[in-house]
């Protein structure tokens, strides 16, 4: 007798601790819809089913209402935050998607990662084949044997079953190493693919400057921590997988037909392919948005990174102003941005999971049965007509569970093209990376500048003093290099903007002419050293300038290096540079004992000690030991700017003195009148185009304080 059960329900009671009043809200209304459905009558299965698909219809409905709209209040809440970085404001997004584009990008990092034939990577990728292959014939052979265990268990045949199952108890070490030997090969094939890439990037992103390029000067890439270190990670994880993915569905395909053919002959394994090439093509079609969205998502996992990483630069100041609900709308905002775009990913993956499974397993395992029955119903099949109960059985398994295992293939080769469309959104991050640095290596930048024709800016750059716009274009200059001279010749001083902050500039310093640059903020004070340094390209005009080597920039905040105390005064040199100089340690303690800091070795107690020293040391203190530095490089020229602002005026004058015994020559930023008697030359900018250049004398009053 058919009985009917009354279904069972059970009540969705979700927490709402923690929430905001409107979740609550939502969560509440929830609950109270699911009380309804458990009370709804149980007449009988079917329209109890009807009733709760419907209620649960009700309540998917009502929380995507009410999701869409606290998600419209938080965007009305900060939608005044403008936090978007200058990479998403100004470039136009290219969609990554698997074509022409995706496949040439992904060669030039193919070269870069596997370099030759013998090398390494191209050792492991055979690793990585030769097991795929011996994997694919140990599951072959595990199918015979299977099969022969039960035709045994089945006809009786105790011998037969024992010496079966000791073949299976004798290969299974075998299996397992084979298995491992594959982890392990695509394991080490990640990893060297991530290290040839990152160390190629790297060393492209510490040379020439280009990393202080890539943030000043250029602003297509705004993360690039994130591209360097995460994506990366991620473009060779997928990589390696999708060889494995696509190389061993492809040979057990191959395999399988050929053992196929043979026993069900060649339409089965044909019309099984036939179904490969249909459900592929569809499937591609369809998931052509995965690789925009997986590069959308990087984007703004790196967004949200970056209000993160501000917050602790600049925490103090935060404080101070007390800007802590601020700092917390800007990280909501751009963490609320990030999970609307994930749940909308999220959704849209679902959706095509489902299709994917219907396609690539159910469809094709639906296939895969009609095909292997076709041997033992069709009427015109004469191949069993003589077969035993058990032979018909054991060449059905055999039969069938290779053309499963070959659906199940196709399956997984019609599922890597998902992953296929992700490794595109991260192909086309990191190539975008490379061109990036190719271009700034090669003196070629690109920067978003501000419409000053535009009316909405019109007011804007009338307020900003009228600043010129450069016509110019960037890297037009000469630049020639000698020793213990610096000579600008018709230089104009143009910022990456384009802004003119001097027209024309020419004045000549030989070795021992002392300079103090002077003049109001925005006059191009910076930019003159920028320029002499090499940072920013040379719009015109000619520099004569000694070798960046032999130039020596001291900020008014020092840089303290990650390392030892040895490492804090040798910076940027290495242990190894110092003992090639013939100095030692007896040395570098000369040099912190000139600028009164010969107390620091004594309580550090050694060398080696490591600390972090941004913390360890005062404002004076590395003050200080930026010129214990300067003292141990001896360059020919020196660019102090405001770098004794925290030092006693004695010490200052101690540390000046020093510097023109030593020979070298000064270019000083400050405004103190304490520093005249160091110098012989003033330049002097006015922040409206013009400037002086003329020697330092008992008239000279027009600056200092």
């Amino acid at each position: 007798m058919l009985v009917h059960r009354p279904l069972s329900y059970q009540v969705i009671s979700i927490n709402t601790e923690g929430l905001v009043a409107e979740e609550k809200k939502v969560i509440n209304m929830v609950n109270v819809l699911s009380k309804i459905a458990v009370r709804l009558p149980a007449l009988n299965s079917k329209a109890s089913g009807i009733a709760v698909a419907a209620v649960a219809a009700g309540i998917i409905v009502l929380w995507k209402k009410k999701l869409n709209e606290l998600s419209d209040k938080r965007k009305d809440v900060t939608g005044d935050l403008h936090i978007t970085l200058e990479e998403e404001k100004h470039k136009k997004k290219g969609k990554a998607a698997v074509d022409g584009v995706f496949f040439r990008q992904l060669l030039k990092i193919l070269k870069i990662i596997i370099p030759g034939w013998l090398s390494p990577e191209s050792g492991y990728l055979l690793l990585v084949a030769v097991s795929l292959i011996a994997r694919t014939y140990c599951d072959v052979w595990m199918i015979n044997n299977g099969t022969s265990i039960e035709r045994s268990i089945i006809g009786g045949d105790f011998g037969g079953f024992k010496d079966n199952l000791l073949a299976l108890v004798y290969a299974m070490p075998f299996i397992s190493v084979i298995n491992q030997l594959l982890k392990f090969g695509l394991s080490e094939l990640k990893l060297r693919f991530r290290t040839r890439l990152t160390l190629h990037l790297y060393e492209k992103y510490l040379s020439s400057f280009t990393f202080y390029k890539m943030s000043n000067l250029d602003n297509r890439i705004a993360n690039a921590d994130q591209l360097l270190t995460q994506d990366v990670d991620k473009f060779c994880n997928s990589l390696a997988e999708l060889y494995s993915n696509i190389s061993k569905p492809l040979l057990d395909i191959a395999i399988y037909v050929q053992r196929l053919a043979g026993a069900i002959g060649i339409q089965g394994p044909a019309i099984m392919l036939g179904y490969l090439a249909f459900s592929g093509l569809l499937l591609t079609r369809l998931r052509r948005p995965v690789g925009r969205m997986t590069a959308d998502e990087q984007h703004l996992e790196g967004e949200f990174r970056y209000v993160n990483s501000r917050l602790i630069t600049n925490s103090e100041e935060i404080a101070f102003y007390q800007g802590g609900r601020r700092e917390k709308l800007t990280i909501e905002s751009t963490f609320h941005k990030l999970v609307d775009h994930l749940r909308s990913f999220i959704q849209f993956r679902s959706s095509m999971g489902v299709i994917d499974n219907i396609i690539a397993k159910y469809i094709a395992t639906a296939v895969g049965f009609s095909v292997v029955s076709r041997p033992f119903l069709s009427a015109s099949s004469t191949r069993h007509i003589n077969s035993t109960h058990s032979e018909r059985m054991e060449d059905y398994y055999r039969s069938g569970r290779m053309l499963v295992k070959m659906a199940e293939a196709i399956g997984r080769l019609v599922l890597a093209g998902r992953e296929l469309t992700r490794l595109a959104g991260y192909t086309s991050r990191v190539s975008e990376l490379m061109t990036v640095l190719k271009d700034l290596s090669k003196g070629e930048y690109q920067r978003t500048m501000i419409n000053q024709s535009s009316p909405q800016l019109k007011g804007e750059s009338e307020s900003q003093d009228n600043i010129p716009r450069s016509s110019l274009v960037p890297n037009q200059g000469e630049i020639v290099e000698t020793d213990h001279l610096i000579r600008f010749e018709h230089v104009p001083l143009v910022t990456p903007n384009g802004d003119i902050l001097v027209n024309d500039l020419s004045f000549e310093v030989r070795s021992g002419m002392n300079v103090l640059v002077c003049g109001p903020n925005g006059c191009g004070k910076s930019s003159l050293f920028r320029i002499l340094g090499e940072l920013w390209p040379l719009f015109g005009g000619k520099l004569v300038k000694p070798n960046k080597s032999k130039l020596f920039y001291v900020p008014q905040r020092p840089y303290m290096a990650l390392g030892t105390l040895r490492d804090q005064v040798i910076y940027p040199d290495t242990v190894e540079d110092l003992h090639r100089k013939g100095l030692t340690d007896l040395d570098l303690e000369d040099y912190l004992k000139q600028v009164h800091l010969g107390n620091i070795l004594e309580r550090e107690g050694s060398w080696d000690s490591i600390q972090d020293w941004m913390d360890v040391l005062s404002g004076g203190e590395k003050q200080r030991m930026a010129m214990a530095r300067l003292f141990y490089h001896k360059p020919q020229f020196a660019i102090l700017d405001e770098c004794t602002s925290a030092v006693s005026v004695d010490v200052e004058g101690f540390m000046y003195t020093r510097c023109r015994e030593v020979g070298i020559t000064l270019f000083t930023v400050s405004h103190r009148k304490s520093l005249w008697k160091y110098h012989e030359y003033v330049l002097y900018m006015d922040g409206r185009g013009a400037y002086e250049y003329k020697p330092i004398d008992s008239a000279t009053t027009e600056f200092g304080s």
